[in-house]
């Protein structure tokens, strides 16, 4: 590692002022080392998208220096935007052997397994590049195989904590390495990012083992299937679900892609155990007695497509749920997802099942760490600056308060947004510029070709709908041939406005014949002024305003 001393920066693009689409990137001199690439998925503002994913305009512009994609763990919000990172930055990943088998399975998906250099890491690796080494330390959250990573650079260290909490009776016996984090503090840390989930949440995250706990009491008292959702993700609790059917002697059948994909991943690599012959197809769950099936499905934030809602509305092929059966949601529902998830609540209820829902229920903790575990992770660290990350403003403004009360000096937290650069040269901080920075929104198979002003007129078509207006006219003659034909999509029923549509017709054929009449005879300048007239009066009469669509067919 070269020791000469420059310019040490830190790069916010994405988890910042959100949640999701996490991603950072530290750079010394020539070097860019970019830690994680998720995606998140879009509100109903944005109709039509199917994801975003952090700007990489950054990056891609400075490609030659970008050295590796570093990743703490295989959550979405961490993951899911490394296929698009590759296809502009063909870089080697490095992950831990979990995390590399869900990166592998989007690979896949996108045709770059082959094309990609994946390297396995764990918690004693140790990364070294030209001005920068990685070394990394275990924590502890709701998926396997996840790290904090220790960036050695000629300034100092910088730690970027990924996700975490402090579960001290862990349900897969994997303990944060609490020894190692007091270690790299008592070494000096000159920069900690740490996430700021829970900034809000007095006290200490609960343990998963209380989960496994209720489960089983759940599973004891059901009296036929028993279905229960939770994040495919989440494999501490997919084990929990296991040994509950055990205990009840229930052969356990996988709804959903994604729940099946990574519960294949997880006995693939040996992070689940499952006896033989537990799981069955969603094909056998009718051969069976009720009371001797269990259902795991995908669903538990009330996605439309998934599993559980498909099951609510009787929508799943082969598999209904019946009255007295018992449905679990072993999830915390994501900001934004509660009317959805309410809904299939409603439908189960309408089923007849019996539905165990909400955290009071003790069926669902949190991956991330409340104010206790943050402040701990602090003091084990004591940096000199700070950069609450992964969170919404306020969460980060809190969890500026709690530095402040473990010792870290208010002036030496900052408070950054996607764009922003916190640079440090000679051991003094600053944050004083920014880079290219935001959201890309993936729409099919188009990334980043859908703007502002498509999503407006998606607005604007699902709001009032269109009116199509086709003209036929003479190339030579300059006169109206045929038409005006109008069609409505989304603005009226055709068969009962057609006074309104008959009056339309007639305002627009007086329109162009005016337009004629006054040598007005440019194709642009007779659309934008059907626009205006037929915008107009449309308005008066109806209230709304319709996308208006001139056609001009010339012969």
């Amino acid at each position: 590692m070269s020791e000469e001393k420059g310019l040490l920066s830190i790069f916010a693009l994405g988890g910042l002022y959100e949640i999701g689409k996490n991603m950072y990137a530290i750079q010394y001199s020539d070097e860019i080392l970019v830690i994680d690439c998720g995606n998140k998925f879009p509100d109903e503002s944005l109709l039509g998208i199917d994801l975003i994913i952090p700007d990489l305009t950054y990056l891609v512009e400075n490609k030659d220096k970008v050295k590796a994609l570093i990743v703490t763990h295989g959550h979405e919000d961490h993951i899911g935007g490394i296929p698009y990172f590759l296809k502009e930055l063909n870089v080697p990943v490095y992950a831990t052997r979990f995390t590399l088998g869900l990166i592998e399975l989007k690979l896949e998906e996108h045709k770059l397994l082959r094309e990609t250099k994946l390297i396995e890491i764990h918690s004693n690796s140790e990364l070294a590049f030209e001005h920068m080494s990685v070394s990394f330390f275990k924590v502890n959250h709701s998926i396997p195989d996840c790290l904090g990573a220790v960036f050695s650079t000629p300034e100092g260290n910088i730690v970027h904590t990924g996700d975490f909490k402090f579960d001290l009776t862990p349900a897969n016996q994997e303990y944060s390495d609490i020894h190692k984090m007091a270690e790299i503090g008592t070494k000096g840390v000159l920069l900690l990012l740490s996430e700021s989930t829970n900034a809000e949440r007095p006290g200490a995250t609960p343990s998963e083992k209380i989960v496994g706990e209720m489960v089983i009491e759940a599973f004891m008292k059901a009296e036929r299937k028993v279905i229960l959702s939770t994040f495919a993700s989440n494999i501490n609790r997919v084990q929990q679900v296991v040994e509950a059917a055990q205990k009840t002697n229930r052969k356990l059948a996988l709804l959903g892609r994604s729940m099946v994909n990574v519960v294949d991943v997880a006995m693939e690599r040996g992070y689940l155990n499952v006896p033989d012959g537990m799981i069955i197809d969603a094909n056998q769950i009718n051969e069976l007695e009720p009371e001797k099936v269990a259902i795991l499905c995908t669903g538990s934030q009330g996605e439309p497509l998934a599993a559980l809602a498909r099951l609510s509305t009787g929508n799943f092929r082969g598999v209904e749920i019946l009255p007295e059966d018992t449905v679990i949601l072993a999830a915390g529902p994501i900001p934004g997802n509660e009317k959805n998830i309410s809904r299939i609540i409603d439908n189960l209820f309408a089923l007849g099942a019996k539905v165990i829902y909400g955290s009071g229920k003790g069926l669902h903790v949190s991956g991330h760490g409340y104010q206790d575990d943050l402040k701990l992770m602090l003091t084990l660290m004591k940096p000199k600056y700070f950069i609450p990350i992964h969170g919404e403003l306020r969460m980060l403004h809190l969890h500026r308060t709690l530095a402040e009360s473990v010792g870290v000096e208010r002036e030496n937290t900052f408070i950054m947004k996607n764009g922003d650069v916190v640079d440090i040269e000679n051991s003094v901080a600053r944050m004083t510029r920014k880079i290219p920075a935001g959201d890309t929104y993936v729409d099919g198979i188009g990334v980043g070709d859908i703007g502002e002003i498509v999503l407006r007129d998606r607005k604007h078509l699902s709001e009032d709908g269109i009116l199509v207006v086709v003209l036929t006219m003479s190339k030579t003659e300059k006169k109206l041939l045929s038409g005006p034909d109008t069609i409505s999509r989304g603005f009226v029923y055709v068969r009962d406005s057609e006074k309104l549509l008959k009056e339309i017709n007639e305002l627009i054929e007086k329109t162009v014949n005016e337009l004629l009449e006054s040598n007005n005879t440019q194709w642009g300048a007779i659309k934008q002024s059907l626009k205006k007239s037929v915008g107009q009066y449309l308005f008066q009469r109806t209230k709304r305003k319709p996308m208006i669509l001139p056609i001009i067919i010339e012969v």
